[in-house]
């Protein structure tokens, strides 16, 4: 069971990698810009630039905490009522769930911070 768990994990880092490949690939075809999405213009000022950056990032952590939650239900399901299972499960989704906290209140400090910023220029 071990091994299939790793295995699922290479799978899924080696699919992130490769969509980042290809998304990277999408971009370069904009030349570097990124689309008009949101019906705002691109700007080229660095704080929205670094505000973007963040926020995918914080975006793909989150993702990743999904993920982590889902292997941990998978492990507990299969944990077969193998006790010393069962607790590592148990504690992988509740450290999950606090990086899912702590992301949400860097997502709220990031926003928080950008809107200062905006209006103090």
């Amino acid at each position: 069971m071990k091994q299939v768990l790793k295995n699922f994990g290479r799978s899924v880092a080696c699919a992130s990698i490769t969509s980042m490949a290809y998304a990277s690939t999408a971009l370069a075809a904009f030349g570097g810009n990124l689309p008009d999405l949101n019906g705002v213009p691109n700007s080229t000022d660095p704080r929205d630039t670094i505000t973007k950056i963040l926020n995918a990032v914080l975006n793909f952590l989150a993702l990743i905490a999904v993920v982590v939650i889902v292997i941990a239900g998978i492990r507990l399901i299969v944990s077969q009522g193998e006790e010393e299972q069962k607790d590592k499960a148990k504690k992988t989704i509740f450290y999950a769930v606090i990086g899912l906290i702590i992301i949400l209140f860097s997502k709220v400090i990031v926003s928080l911070i950008t809107n200062y910023l905006a209006a103090q220029i």
